[in-house]
Formats: structure tokens, C-alpha cells, sequence
């Protein structure tokens, strides 16, 4: 077993255009008097890193890790959720998505998806110079809007859907095999990679890839209604990345899973700050130590409710708390 490292967080919702949260040596040594000991960076903000400099200069990478390390701070992993959700877009949300990506590139569906795989593969060239194990991203999502069956779906839709999906997921999963580095898939409601069932379909899909990885967030099964431990003894192999994020299921009468179009504050399933929710990370971090997971403890900050510099403050402590120091010998080898 090993101790998971952390904590960390993502800093995709905190940058902002007020300091400490503009640029990255301001939010570092924000991130570093809170006892984060890690970053999480969204590739798509510029103020965090230049994407097309850290793919092709590993002395841009050391001296950028140089500006953290000031800090007491390492990254963790590279983010680009916003870039791979454009590399599967179903085109009814077009519109909706086309602000991922640079404006010169909205209204062209082709091109768009073309700059995204590029962005990623970018992201695990970058991954490779700063000597990171795995970087994270979304499957983006080509039958989303058939989840609920119904009306009925054509026979083979979904098995057409997935194999698209597969086959432009493929050669940047070759890309990250020659970088040695893990993809990571956020299994998250509105991609096609939402559930185990999903997930294993797409691994069939793209040949059980060995790169082709999973980042780890129980939040998403809490609103699903999914057991989010279980999903842990199923699926543990693949997991090398995780969102310590917590969250709420209360339904009524009047709205359940599906949210009945509400905002987030009055919907059964919302995210919650660390220890706000009904998530149990105690057994989660148990579990995660139990099979030896590689990877960092990372904030991802979402609530309903919550100030978000609250929530920080908060989750850094409550992840020291939750990190599991293994030990080096069994409790009883005395009796040996």
C-alpha cells in the first residue's frame, strides 16, 4: 500500500480577474498558506501555463515548475475537460459548447474538434515534460441526448455512437501510450463516460487501451444514485486520478434524479463543500489505500451554498484528515 499524496486543488474555479486569483504565482502562495501541497491546472487558461510552450520546451516546464516549487507546491496533474468535451459534441449542443473553444473556430464543428484533439495530446506532451504520471479530461459525448430510453432507440444507435467515440479517442490514447502518460476519463453525467456500464463499453471499444484511465469522483455517483464504493472494488485498476468532492440526494415529491430543470440550490442531487454532504470519504480513502491508488487528493471546489474561499480553507484540512498514512507492517507481526 502507499500513502495518497495531497492535498491538492483544481484551479479551474478559482481563477479569476481579482488577485491572488489572476495569475499563477499570486493563487500558489494562496494555495500554499491554505497547506495545499499541490495544483491541478486547467490547460485552457493561459495565467495558469502555455500549453503550446510546455508540449514542446522541457526547460519551459522546469522553470515553470520552478515558480511552484517557490511555494512549496508541485503540480499534480494537467486539466482539459474543456478541450475534450469539443472532441465528441453531439450537434445539439453546438451552440452551447462552440464557447470551449477560440472564436475563430465557432461555427466550424470540424475545426473544432480537430484544435481539441490537438489541445489534448498537447496536454500529455506537456504532461510528459514536467514528468506527470496522468492528465485528466472529458470523453465529451455523442449520445447524451438518448439516455432515457425514450422514444425507443433505433437498434445500433448507441453501438454507433460508441465506436465513433472509440475511434476519435484512439490515436490520442496511442499518443498518450508514446508519452507514458494515463488518460484519465472523468466519469461524469453529460459525457458518454457517465457510469461503470458506460465506461466498460467504451473500454471494449478502444480495445481495453492501457492508457485509457479513470478519475475517480464520488459526487457524480451521489446524484446518480450509484454506489460509489462499489464502483471503487469494480474499477480500481483504472483509477489513477480523484475529485475529493462532496455531495446531496434529497429527493421529494416534487423533483428527483432527473432535477426538473432547476437551478443547482433546489435540486435533490447538488454539490456540496467537503463534509457538508452525505458522501463517505472515510470509506472512500480506506478503499483507495486498500488497492494502492498512485495518485494525488484534489479539491475540486463545487456547492450549492458555500463561498467558494470558504470551501478551500475547509477542504485542504479535511483532506489532511481523511489522507491515510499506511503503515509498514501489520498490527499484529508482534505476535510473529
Amino acid at each position: 500500500m502507499r500513502t495518497i499524496q495531497g492535498p491538492a486543488i483544481f484551479l479551474a474555479q478559482y481563477m479569476g480577474a481579482e488577485p491572488p486569483f489572476d495569475s499563477l504565482d499570486a493563487i500558489a502562495k494562496w494555495a500554499a498558506s491554505l497547506g495545499f501541497v499541490g495544483l491541478q491546472v486547467p490547460t485552457w487558461d493561459p495565467r495558469c501555463i502555455d500549453l503550446d510552450k510546455a508540449a514542446k520546451s522541457k526547460a519551459y516546464c522546469d522553470e515553470w515548475k520552478g515558480k511552484l516549487n517557490a511555494h512549496g507546491l508541485v503540480p499534480s496533474e494537467l486539466s482539459t475537460h474543456l478541450q475534450g468535451q469539443l472532441v465528441a459534441v453531439h450537434p445539439a449542443y453546438d451552440a452551447m459548447f462552440d464557447g470551449f473553444a477560440p472564436e475563430k473556430l465557432r461555427g466550424n464543428p470540424k475545426a473544432r474538434q480537430k484544435w481539441a484533439v490537438e489541445q489534448v495530446k498537447k496536454s500529455l506532451s506537456a504532461s510528459k515534460n514536467l514528468g506527470l504520471r496522468a492528465t485528466v479530461t472529458f470523453s465529451g459525448a455523442l449520445a447524451w441526448p438518448y439516455f432515457y430510453p425514450w422514444p425507443q432507440r433505433p437498434a445500433g444507435l448507441i453501438e454507433e455512437a460508441f465506436a465513433e467515440l472509440a475511434k476519435r479517442w484512439l490515436p490520442i490514447l496511442d499518443h498518450a501510450k508514446d508519452c507514458g502518460v494515463d488518460l484519465c476519463f472523468e466519469i461524469h453525467p453529460g459525457e458518454d463516460l457517465h457510469d461503470g456500464a458506460t465506461w466498460e463499453r467504451f473500454l471494449e471499444a478502444v480495445g481495453g487501451h492501457k492508457r485509457a484511465n479513470i478519475l475517480y469522483d464520488p459526487s457524480h455517483f451521489v446524484l446518480q444514485q450509484l454506489d460509489y464504493l462499489d464502483f471503487i472494488h469494480r474499477y480500481h485498476d483504472r483509477i489513477k486520478m480523484f475529485h475529493v468532492k462532496d455531495a446531496e440526494f434529497r429527493p421529494n415529491g416534487r423533483v428527483g434524479v432527473y432535477g426538473g430543470y432547476l437551478p443547482w440550490g433546489e435540486r435533490a442531487g447538488r454539490f456540496r463543500s467537503l463534509g457538508d454532504g452525505q458522501t463517505d470519504f472515510k470509506a472512500i480513502f480506506t478503499l483507495l489505500a486498500r488497492y494502492d491508488f498512485p495518485g494525488w487528493a484534489v479539491l475540486e471546489w463545487e456547492c450549492a451554498y458555500k463561498d467558494n474561499i470558504v470551501g478551500a480553507r475547509e477542504g485542504a484540512a479535511f483532506i489532511k484528515q481523511h489522507i491515510i498514512p499506511v503503515s509498514t507492517h501489520a498490527f499484529d507481526d508482534f505476535a510473529g
